[in-house]
């Protein structure tokens, strides 16, 4: 199934043979236009981390009232998720070392393009390493 919006996610997520955990890292990206290609370049400086089932997200919405009651200044969230075993569900403390993991990757631009992203709108935003 392509994942084309955020509930799309979820279905997905829901749908696996294994039960799964999402990782959300929700970023500040400030942006800058080089002069020379016209390309855009810029620095991505994680604000929130946090995991949830997927039964426990919601919609989009809810995700953003949430993010937004522990800190506004972000812009993308980054989103990966982590699949259990034998039927088991990954706990809140394995999935610590992964949001420790996604941290550093993201804050160094390496492997963005591994990452489903949306902006604070629900778009889809595609990113690629610099």
């Amino acid at each position: 199934m392509a994942i084309a919006n955020f509930q799309d996610l979820i279905k997905t997520a829901q749908s696996q043979p294994e039960p799964q955990r999402l990782l959300f890292l929700f970023a500040q990206a400030n942006a800058e236009t080089t002069s020379d290609s016209g390309q855009q370049r810029g620095t991505i400086t994680p604000m929130i981390c946090v995991d949830m089932l997927p039964n426990e997200v919601g919609d989009f919405k809810a995700l953003v009232k949430e993010a937004d009651g522990i800190n506004k200044n972000w812009n993308f969230v980054f989103i990966a998720a982590l699949s259990g075993v034998n039927g088991i569900e990954p706990s809140s403390e394995e999935a610590g070392h992964f949001l420790e993991r996604m941290t550093t990757t993201i804050s160094s631009g390496m492997d963005v393009d591994k990452y489903l992203v949306f902006d604070r709108d629900e778009n889809p935003v595609t990113l690629t390493p610099g």
